[in-house]
């Protein structure tokens, strides 16, 4: 109710796109989801089934008010990502895929089982009983026929049934799934000692000789890359603000053309206790229904401060009720009319007499105010700022085609354009391509000053747009072509190069010596503490060591092993004991059979959807969402 009521509904993505796919949608929702809009845009297309434009808006709103309705606190932002839509176009692909292997497979849902499952559905229920009166005023509220609401729940028991039919397939062995418990479950007592290549380094001796001779070997890694010293003007629309003047009169005369937008600028936080009736609903019911909510709003006149717990205990509007009746901010308009008509009128902490709308009588308090709705001597300050820019605007895009002409026709410098539009010369030191972010971060001007006319006539650049409203031309001063780098510089960084990987060799000897000493005890070895870990608390212990520790053999304990572990230096683990901790707990095998079943049964439906996507034509409209992203 509360989607219809509101006109802009707020609500991770791929997961819930899918479960939307494949679990029957929410009574509330499906509205939208029935819906028809004139749009033929093809977003994709399933072995000839094209998806158009409104089935997938469609389903970004089904989304949106399924996360609301479930309470989910969603960043709006995600609804704009590239991600987001990705994964609803995703989730149509599935739900279209299957819908194609239902027919092929030739699922049928009987109209018996329809009707069983509509008759248990909690929506139509009235004392623990299907009552056709609230199922017509249902559909009636939420603007369905009886014929379009029936064919989506059997769709949607189909998908289902597809689903149970993959769930029923799932069987694990008990010997597997003990095993499986055993081996998820297992402890081992570690303990680790560390050999360190950088404690190493100091032991390992590099001549000059050495130094000299990998640098020869090597002279294409040590490639100075080409650099430029530049210089560059800014002719930027901030720079003409200062410049801009706006009358009083020009500011009057604009907020009285606009006197509508500034006002409906204004947002309100509200709650409301609704007491439901339709406007098709017979006088009798209506009547019933306000005379119910003139008895609550008696109730809090008498005690302003028990809304709240009165909007818990009567509003029809689940979702806002579960918050004592609040609706949280929103704009003019988005609320039906006589709704907003009222709380656009009201002060805050007042309370309404018995608003009436389509949705039935409402009783509302108004909470809070945001923003200035209004009123010239408020939004001066903002209108004058809206001029300014405005103005600076246009003289921009009037001397932007001026800029542009001078860097190019006075092509050997920048002085004639940095005095006609006031603008100081800026200077870099040696720069290349990969340092250019300090000043541009812009690839088509890098581009421009690394050309060859650049970089051999040391002509200015063309105007270029790095960002919105800010053009630059730029030029080369000065040119440093790639070199290598001469030996005097780069010996510190080759000698410690050769150090680290001549030290990786010497702890990978002295590793290895230390672990075939442990079985005679012929030398002492540095354990730290002895941890008890399985494969998710690793106590402080790295992966790879967790890892390590759990391929090694515990048929003899305790057991010993060693690895190099990269660049760290090489590691001798100790394993001296194996525990199970659930072997005899019941409860902790059903917790993990149920659960190793249900991912295997996510398995199987992933490979099943996996086979239909393989063995289907699919395709999908990559321009329409680059085109939204870019917009």
């Amino acid at each position: 109710m509360l989607d219809k009521f509101r006109s802009i509904a707020q609500t991770k993505a791929a997961q819930v796109i899918l479960a939307l796919v494949l679990i029957p949608f929410a009574l509330f929702g499906i509205d939208s989801y029935l819906n028809q809009a004139g749009n033929n845009l093809s977003i994709a297309k399933v072995d000839g089934y094209k998806i158009a434009l409104p089935e997938y808006n469609r389903a970004i709103e089904n989304v949106r008010n399924r996360m609301m309705s479930e309470g989910k606190k969603v960043d709006p932002a995600m609804f704009d990502s590239f991600e987001f839509k990705e994964s609803v176009v995703d989730g149509l692909i599935t739900k279209q895929l299957i819908n194609n292997d239902i027919k092929k497979s030739q699922f049928k849902i009987t109209d018996q089982q329809l009707s069983q499952y509509i008759i248990g559905m909690p929506d139509f229920q009235k004392d623990g009983k299907f009552s056709q009166e609230l199922y017509d005023k249902v559909l009636q509220n939420n603007q369905l026929n009886p014929k379009k609401f029936e064919e989506s729940i059997r769709n949607d028991l189909l998908i289902q049934q597809v689903r149970d039919g993959l769930q029923k397939l799932t069987f694990i062995p008990p010997n597997n799934l003990t095993e499986t418990l055993k081996a998820t479950s297992q402890q081992r007592e570690v303990t680790v000692a560390e050999f360190k290549t950088k404690e190493y380094m100091a032991k390992a001796n590099i001549s000059e000789k050495d130094m000299q001779a990998f640098y020869d070997q090597n002279k294409s890694k040590f490639l100075a890359p080409e650099q430029v010293k530049a210089e560059f003007v800014v002719f930027s629309l901030t720079s003409i603000l200062p410049s801009i003047t706006v009358s009083e009169d020009e500011v009057k005369a604009f907020y009285k053309t606009n006197a509508d937008k500034y006002q409906n600028q204004q947002q309100r936080e509200a709650s409301h206790i609704l007491i439901a009736a339709s406007k098709n609903a017979a006088p009798a019911e209506k009547a019933k229904a306000k005379a119910k909510a003139e008895d609550v709003l008696g109730q809090i006149k008498k005690n302003p401060k028990q809304f709240e717990e009165l909007a818990t205990k009567y509003s029809q509007d689940p979702e806002s009720a579960k918050k004592g009746g609040d609706l949280g901010a929103f704009g003019r308009g988005m609320m039906v009319k006589p709704f907003d008509d009222a709380v656009f009128s009201m002060k805050v902490n007042e309370i309404s007499g018995i608003v009436e709308s389509d949705f039935g009588y409402h009783i509302i308090k108004l909470t809070k105010v945001i923003g200035e709705g209004g009123g010239f001597d408020a939004i001066k300050p903002q209108i004058k700022a809206e001029l300014i820019y405005q103005k600076a605007q246009d003289k921009y895009a009037a001397l932007a085609e001026d800029f542009s002409n001078k860097v190019y026709e006075q092509s050997s410098s920048l002085d004639v354009v940095s005095k006609k539009f006031n603008l100081p010369i800026q200077k870099t030191d040696w720069i290349s391509r990969n340092e250019s972010d300090k000043f541009f971060k812009n690839e088509a001007l890098m581009n421009a000053l690394y050309s060859k006319e650049s970089i051999k006539d040391r002509r200015n650049t063309e105007a270029i747009e790095v960002t919105p409203n800010n053009l630059i031309s730029a030029r080369v001063v000065d040119y440093k072509a790639q070199s290598t780098k001469p030996f005097a510089e780069v010996k510190k960084s080759i000698e410690d190069y050769l150090k680290f990987e001549a030290a990786k060799k010497l702890v990978t000897t002295e590793g290895e010596a230390a672990l075939k000493s442990v079985a005679d005890a012929s030398r002492k070895i540095d354990w730290q503490a002895t941890v008890l870990v399985d494969r998710k608390n690793t106590k402080g212990l790295s992966q790879a060591v967790t890892n390590h520790a759990y391929k090694m053999p515990t048929d003899k304990l305790p057991s010993y092993s060693g690895f190099v572990d990269g660049n760290n230096g090489y590691v001798i683990v100790k394993v001296s004991k194996v525990a199970f901790p659930n072997d005899d707990n019941e409860e902790n095998k059903k917790e993990f059979a149920s659960s190793y079943t249900e991912a295997l049964s996510s398995e199987y439906l992933s490979a099943y959807l996996k086979g239909l996507k393989a063995k289907s034509s699919v395709s999908v409209n990559q321009k329409f969402f680059e085109a939204t992203q870019k917009n």
